[in-house]
């Protein structure tokens, strides 16, 4: 891959050490700068921010079509690829093979003419804090290069799980440079590992199994035209990530996962635009690494070039078909439909009958599956030398597991969160109206949680929380000061997943919202006995109602807090806003 240069600063690290070693931060400000240098009618740096640890966040934007500023790409419709690495700094593959392929494309070796027709925005490595926490055993299951950078922020958060919450500086930066530049295709470059096998590169493009429908077919189209490329390349390419359905056991096959909005993959889909999840293989050489990850980037930027325009307008209607949104049912989460063989590592026959699944024939390698003297388990050992065919389940068909109706109107963020809430939401660009005026006895939709339960243990930082619940109408007043949240917005999508509270990464998932979820004034068990007595003495009904649970619910009969809560639920010392998720539904615009 390495080739002579008359201007050899443009050349990595990666290429000068022959695939050994990849470089640091001073690596990435140096290769930017001279990119500027050496092109400055096609090439900008941009810094778009700071790490927790205050390194700047750099972004290279290139183009030769005339359009070098968001405004000018905006007005011109020049389609726009986003090529990001770096988001686990020890998956470098893309940061090196992102410079290479921007290099060849500058310089006339690769898809001459391709620059002139749209504009790449590269940020070579995202998480540079990360990436900066440089070691040799940073990715023990990864065959090179000899040192790299850690997965996490210098705050130990995983950034492809932060889209939504926005929780990290790197994140809330990131999300601004998305919402300036609002590329029509993101490429999220990673390094898979888990088990051992022939193929090289995984692809995985969305929309396809979520968000806006009418972008499905397109979305197909990218991945199949980008998997074709690599195919003829030379690579074996894959059109799913390959996650073993079961933990270390290639028998059980694989399962497709439809992402959240907390990963790349599943966030750009609710802003209506196309994400490749990009995963090379962990034990293929870093040359080889680098290379399919180099030939994929290439690769984009033609088909971007070839099909971006038809594309960018389906995006335009898409945005405006989710301003439309309300009243609709919007798909939140998804499961694949597969369950795991009633015995794992079974014969042929009984695997084949798994149901909800298609057998495929998939490119491994020999394997024995052995008890371990060390952890007691099955342990696998894959033998590289001895490709074999494994005929194995795959689980492709995402369901819709919640599907929840837009409000008509959308959704009040009351001045207590304001402070809390309204920068994240503004940092995704989503529109958001200052209410001026109190609102007194207005109409609105409340959730009330019937079960909440939380997290056993923290999650990126955070104490997680599942309500189950209902929404349902009361009359209640609104402080000015609170946000209105408008659904009719192009990122209406994106405005249900963060704040229907059921969603799995909306901010109440997140846990943002505990303290709503929590008791805090209780009642000594002898007032309650007395106040049970009263409301007994004074209703009939409602004791017609205890001795019908008493006798049909055993758990709620055996439970002493339970059968005093059922009546203080009825006295006028409830408190009405335990278990009320503070955000409100309106069918109605407030602003």
């Amino acid at each position: 891959m390495l080739r002579l240069m008359a201007n050899d600063s443009l050349l990595t690290i990666a290429e000068r050490s022959g695939y050994r070693q990849t470089g640091r931060i001073d690596e990435v400000e140096a290769l930017c700068r001279e990119f500027a240098q050496t092109w400055p009618d096609a090439v900008r740096s941009l810094d778009y921010g700071r790490s927790a640890e205050g390194r700047i966040l750099r972004a290279l934007l290139v183009s030769r079509s005339g359009a070098l500023t968001a405004a000018d790409i905006r007005a011109q419709n020049v389609p726009l690829l986003m090529i990001q690495g770096g988001i686990h700094p020890g998956e470098s593959d893309g940061k090196d093979a992102g410079f290479i392929a921007l290099r060849e494309l500058l310089d006339g070796a690769a898809s001459a003419g391709a620059l002139e027709r749209i504009a790449i925005l590269f940020v070579p490595a995202f998480n540079t804090d990360g990436h900066e926490r440089f070691g040799r055993w940073n990715r023990p299951n990864q065959n090179g290069p000899e040192e790299t950078g850690w997965r996490t922020t210098a705050q130990n958060l995983n950034l492809n799980r932060d889209y939504a919450k926005a929780d990290a500086p790197e994140m809330r930066s990131m999300l601004r440079l998305v919402d300036l530049w609002d590329p029509l295709v993101c490429a999220d470059l990673h390094v898979t590992d888990g088990a051992d096998f022939e193929p090289d590169v995984s692809i995985q493009v969305e929309p396809v199994n979520q968000g806006e429908p009418s972008l499905w077919a397109s979305g197909v189209e990218l991945r199949d035209a980008l998997i074709a490329r690599l195919a003829e390349q030379g690579s074996l390419p894959l059109a799913f990530y390959p996650d073993l359905a079961k933990t270390d056991d290639p028998s059980s096959g694989f399962a497709l996962t439809v992402y959240s909005p907390r990963f790349s993959t599943g966030y750009f889909p609710q802003r209506n635009r196309f994400t490749v999840l990009v995963e090379t293989h962990s034990w293929k050489s870093y040359a080889k690494r680098v290379q399919v990850m180099r030939n994929t980037t290439v690769d984009l930027a033609e088909l971007v070039a070839a099909r971006g325009p038809k594309w960018l307008e389906l995006t335009r209607l898409a945005d405006v078909a989710s301003a439309k949104l309300g009243g609709s049912e919007v798909a939140l989460d998804y499961t694949s439909a597969w369950r795991e063989p009633t015995k794992a590592g079974g014969s042929t026959a009984e695997r084949d009958a798994v149901p909800d699944a298609r057998m495929i024939d998939f490119r491994g390698y020999a394997y024995t599956r052995t008890l371990s003297a060390i952890s007691g388990d099955r342990v696998t050992v894959y033998d590289p030398q001895v490709p074999q065919v494994w005929h194995v389940p795959l689980r492709d068909r995402a369901d819709a597991s919640l599907l929840v109706k837009a409000p008509r109107g959308g959704y009040i963020v009351p001045v207590s969160l304001v402070t809390e809430i309204g920068p994240r939401l503004g940092a995704h660009g989503i529109a958001l109206r200052p209410m001026q005026d109190r609102k007194e006895g207005i109409t609105v939709e409340a959730f009330r949680a019937n079960h909440v339960k939380f997290s056993a243990a923290s999650f990126e930082g955070r104490m997680r929380a599942v309500l189950e619940g209902a929404w349902s109408e009361e009359t209640l007043s609104i402080l000015p000061g609170a946000l209105f949240v408008p659904i009719a917005q192009p990122l209406a999508r994106l405005v249900v997943a963060l704040i229907e509270p059921q969603a799995p990464d909306s901010f109440a998932a997140w846990g943002f919202f505990n303290a709503y979820f929590e008791q805090k004034e209780q009642m000594e068990p002898y007032v309650a006995e007395q106040i049970a007595k009263e409301l007994l003495a004074k209703n009939l009904d409602l004791s017609t109602e205890f001795a019908h649970k008493l006798k049909h619910d055993a758990e709620f009969a055996n439970s002493p807090s339970a059968r005093l809560e059922f009546f203080l639920r009825r006295h006028v010392s409830w408190d009405t806003r335990y278990n009320l998720y503070p955000v409100l539904r309106t069918e109605m615009s407030l602003v």
